[in-house]
Formats: C-alpha cells, structure tokens, sequence
C-alpha cells in the first residue's frame, strides 16, 4: 500500500520540468515498468533520479560496460548534498547515427558555493531497444578496441563518433 506521502509526491510536477506529475513522467522509467522512448527521455529520468537520489537508477541507465566503472559514492554524493533546481533542455538530436542520439542540457542546482550550472552534451546507444547513457567520464576503450556498447564494431566507428 502506498502511503499518503509517496502519493503526494507522484503526484507533484516531475522534476525533469515536462509538465507531467512524477508518476506518469519519470517514476514508472524509475521502476522500470517503462522505457524511456528516446535519448531525451531517458536523460531527463536520469536527471530525475539525482535529484530523488536514485543511484541505482543512475548506473542501470548508463552502458552495462561501463557500470562497474562508475564511482558510485561520487554520484551518490552528487546526487544527496545538492539542491536541484531546474532543467534545461537546449537540443535533442535523436539521430546521429544508426543507434545514438546527442542531447544538450543544462542542470542548475545550489550548493554550498552558490548557484551553480552543469551543462553538458551528452551521448546515448540504444542497445537492443533500450537506450543508455554514454559516460565519457570513465576509462573508455581504445579506438581500435571493440564497442562498449557490444555492437561487434571497433569503438572509434561506434560510441566515440557521438562522444563530444
């Protein structure tokens, strides 16, 4: 049974700032009960999910390759000691080759330091009708070395050809 508080909070505007209330947006992508349908949907769920700080989520929708790379506690970190204050979408490219798709956004929070903004273009595979975020902060292969996103291609003619 849900509580009064979590059916309040689904109810309230979706962080990711589409308009829709949390449990028709980005909650069921969350939970998995949805995908997201594009690049843009699942970089807004993952915005979402650091501001509800929903680690695993983070690391689900990031390339299985790379997920044992990440630095968990920095992304936990990140996500829990930050006041997240809004989302800025400035351009989706939803094909930029056959399976990737770029997204421009910015992502204003406060912190400590003051208002601060992160804005970034990030990169996205869709791997067997899922899409992923490609973290270019982690260690990345070498270009003659297979795909992290296991598509049998050299990485320098797949994932980093959308890497900015």
């Amino acid at each position: 049974m849900n509580s009064p508080g979590l059916a309040n909070a689904l109810a309230q505007p979706c962080p990711c700032g589409t308009g829709a209330s949390l449990a028709d947006c980005c909650a069921p992508l969350h939970q998995d009960t949805r995908l997201p349908e594009n690049a843009e949907a699942l970089m807004r769920s993952r915005y979402t999910a650091y501001v509800l700080g929903k680690i695993d989520y983070i690391v689900a929708s990031t390339v299985p390759a790379q997920q044992p790379l990440l630095d968990v506690a920095a992304i936990e970190q990140w996500s829990h000691h930050t006041a997240w204050a809004d989302l800025t979408v400035h351009q989706h490219r939803p094909r930029i080759g056959k399976h990737h798709a770029q997204v421009h956004f910015s992502a204003t929070f406060d912190t400590a330091q003051g208002r601060q903004q992160h804005d970034e273009h990030s990169a996205f595979v869709c791997i067997n009708g899922r899409w992923y975020f490609i973290d270019p902060t982690v260690a990345l292969p070498g270009l003659k070395q297979p795909c992290i996103c296991g598509s049998g291609k050299k990485f320098k003619h797949c994932c980093a050809a959308v890497l900015v």
